[in-house]
């Protein structure tokens, strides 16, 4: 199954590279890979490669990020955008420019972590101050309430202040055309940190998957496993946000999408690696989408997403109500 999802991924890295406004023929996309100085290679080499690029580790850490969340709260609704984490690194970086005035890539990297992680803090104490026997909805609840206050925080700020409305305006609506590729390398960089984390906490998190008092009673520690996980999934959020902007429901469609193309649900470090490559696959596809439906403008990728993610969501809830019914 993984090597059908590379496969598929491959396909669509190709096509991201020549389907666009203007459809370019294989000749032109290999002499822009390799240095042609001519137009239409310079726009391939600068241009789509690095958006295919930004959309396959935005993809992938979203995808990641979701994962984690579902199986740290033990609920198949959460992601990075339901619980707040996206939101919550949208608006420390809205803070950081138009309160303080930083604008450089380090700048934008450490607040989007910082905004991640304090807010996924938050709803995760707000949750727990509510005891045991709030449900396993509560969760959601709180991050869909403090997300929306982060954006109407986030709203006035560019209000009060016309530079950083001028300046974020574009990277607030999510995306993966025109970003600094510098920024690529922050997405990576804490890809490959969680990863490295994962395989720590890998069979505490497949111990999660079990009630509390059982994951105890094999000797898990649940709160600092839950802390974990969550902290991975905020970091991982924090560095597709820095890249993409916030964007919505990859989070939750890519693990649901991996989990059916298993028969039955794997040790997590090998759901893991599927829901990546599923998360990468649906970003890359909505990209190409995003340039053709409304050619020749081009969609934000959010309500591309939100075509695909609303669905699958009334479909979970839909599904909860069955099983409680």
């Amino acid at each position: 199954m993984a090597l059908l999802l590379l496969s598929a991924l491959l396909a669509a890295m190709v096509a991201s590279l020549h389907v666009g406004l203007r459809t370019y023929d294989p000749d032109t996309i290999w002499r822009g890979l390799t240095g042609g100085i001519e137009t239409d290679e310079i726009i391939v080499r600068s241009l789509r490669l690095p958006r295919t690029l930004i959309a396959i580790t935005a993809g992938a850490s979203l995808a990641l990020s979701g994962l984690i969340m579902q199986a740290a709260t033990r609920n198949p609704l959460a992601e990075p955008g339901l619980l707040g984490t996206n939101a919550g690194a949208a608006f420390a970086v809205t803070v950081g420019l138009s309160v303080f005035g930083y604008s450089g890539l380090l700048q934008v990297g450490g607040f989007a972590i910082l905004g991640a992680l304090v807010t996924t803090a938050v709803v995760f104490a707000l949750t727990l101050r509510l005891g045991p026997n709030a449900g396993r909805a509560t969760i959601l609840l709180v991050g869909v309430t403090i997300a929306a206050m982060l954006a109407s925080l986030t709203q006035i700020l560019l209000l009060v202040d016309e530079t950083a409305l001028e300046t974020l305006l574009f990277w607030l609506s999510g995306g993966f055309a025109d970003r600094d590729l510098r920024l690529l390398w922050l997405g990576c960089g804490l890809l490959g940190l969680v990863l490295v984390g994962l395989v720590a906490i890998a069979g505490s998190i497949d111990a999660l998957q079990l009630d509390d008092a059982s994951a105890r009673g094999i000797g898990v520690d649940v709160m600092r496993t839950r802390m974990l996980a969550l902290g991975a999934a905020a970091l991982l959020a924090a560095g597709a946000v820095a890249m993409a902007g916030p964007v919505m429901f990859l989070g939750l469609v890519a693990p649901h999408m991996a989990m059916r193309l298993t028969r039955r649900r794997p040790a997590f470090l090998t759901l893991a690696g599927l829901t990546m490559l599923s998360g990468a696959l649906v970003a890359v596809l909505a990209d190409i989408l995003a340039r053709l439906i409304v050619a020749p403008g081009e969609a934000p990728i959010g309500a591309v997403l939100a075509i695909v993610g609303v669905p699958v969501l009334i479909a979970l809830l839909r599904k909860r109500g069955a099983r409680a019914a």
